[in-house]
């Protein structure tokens, strides 16, 4: 398959290091901080962004709050929220803005103190508007979003087979590349993760249920943090500090629940095959899976539904360790940077997908896979097993 044409590329990246500001900073220094420097990454200025795209982190009316915070007025102000998933969302996005002439470089950002504030993201209420559907058909109910994620564990389980114990090679593979991470250790130590060090099977399947089946280490950290990303035009690009990181595809999708359906399949099926079509590539091409997982289960269905493996297999698929980034012949790389399993989770992960999938096609990760030169990074919005967004990108280097 040929690969799409060049249109619109990653240009700068970065990722705010802490993972407890303690309530010095708020979202909105974060994303600042973490704005500047990533245009400093890629050798632009503030001057040079003529779009915004904003999941309303930093308050309300984020697009007008973020131009007006920054200095700028821009062409592009996108401030699609879907959880996760936004910030794929946003980058497919601006590659098509891009190409289409309406701007030439694109900045997106993401700050948030949800450890600092104690926010409750998977074991308290799910919240929303009294008449959403969710508030009218399981709020009511008492239905946690970790329950939710346990419920699609369960029925994998018993309708493919898939153990604990397969759940938890997701979960020891993280932490594997997050312990060659500085940033994520540090980031375990000042949240005080208890015996820091690579973990076991039995480590994670005798860790306490939080969830059944879901145990403590196959559930993601809450900490404080951010991030941002810069793309540009290809005539921008060749200018800039780094070489281009190019998005090559991208696609979109919800899921919800409907009668008769399966709640083992995400949107992803949907998003996936949209996103490699239009790259031109396929998932066995993939080096670098860069997957959201605020838990286990959510890897492993999105991994069987972006095609990496048939429905209901995924749990043979990830035995042995193949998900390591030291097998480079078994298949893509997962989360190198240690994931929101191991690494960080501050509410919404979808950012640091797209800044690691860019450090391992530049060869900067710590958990560097040889010569890299795909990669795919899938966001989960939502609530896998109930109403969830996905977005799919596809990235590649020259």
């Amino acid at each position: 398959m040929a690969q799409q044409a060049r249109t619109a590329a990653i240009v700068g990246i970065h990722e705010f290091p802490s993972r407890d500001v303690e309530g010095a900073l708020s979202p909105l220094h974060i994303k600042t901080q973490s704005a500047l420097a990533a245009l400093e990454d890629a050798g632009l200025t503030i001057r040079d962004v003529d779009a915004i795209y904003d999941a309303g982190d930093g308050g309300m009316m984020s697009g007008l709050a973020i131009s007006e915070y920054f200095g700028i007025h821009p062409d592009v102000i996108d401030t699609t929220m879907v959880g996760g998933s936004s910030y794929e969302f946003h980058a497919a996005h601006a590659a098509r803005d891009i190409a289409s002439g309406k701007c030439k470089v694109a900045l997106l950002t993401y700050g948030s103190t949800a450890h600092s504030n104690a926010f409750a993201i998977g074991v308290g209420g799910r919240g929303g508007p009294a008449s959403s559907p969710w508030d009218n058909m399981e709020g009511w109910t008492g239905m946690t979003l970790v329950a939710n994620y346990a419920m699609v564990a369960h029925r994998h389980m018993h309708q493919y087979g898939t153990t604990s114990e397969q759940l938890a090679e997701i979960s020891t593979a993280t932490r594997y590349h997050a312990m060659r991470n500085p940033d994520a250790v540090a980031g375990m130590e000042a949240l005080e993760f208890m015996n820091i060090r690579e973990t076991t099977i039995e480590d994670v399947v005798t860790s306490r249920v939080i969830a059944d089946p879901l145990h403590l280490l196959e559930c993601c950290m809450i900490s404080d943090g951010g991030g941002a990303v810069v793309i540009a035009s290809p005539e921008v690009a060749a200018g800039c500090k780094e070489k281009p990181v190019w998005i090559l595809g991208g696609g979109e999708a919800t899921g919800y629940p409907v009668n008769g359906g399966d709640i083992t399949t995400s949107a992803a099926a949907q998003s996936g095959p949209s996103a490699f079509g239009e790259a031109g590539v396929t998932p066995g091409e993939i080096d670098i899976a860069m997957i959201y997982d605020s838990f286990s289960i959510t890897v492993l269905t999105l991994l069987e539904d972006l095609g990496f493996c048939k429905k209901g297999e995924g749990g043979s698929w990830v035995e042995g360790g193949r998900l390591r980034f030291d097998r480079p012949n078994d298949g893509p790389a997962l989360n190198t940077d240690g994931g929101g399993l191991s690494s960080n989770h501050p509410g919404m992960r979808g950012i640091f997908l797209l800044i690691e999938a860019t450090r391992q096609l530049r060869g900067e990760s710590t958990s560097q896979v040889d010569d890299a030169k795909l990669a795919v990074a899938h966001g989960n919005g939502g609530m896998l097993g109930s109403r969830h967004c996905a977005g799919t990108v596809i990235l590649g280097r020259d």
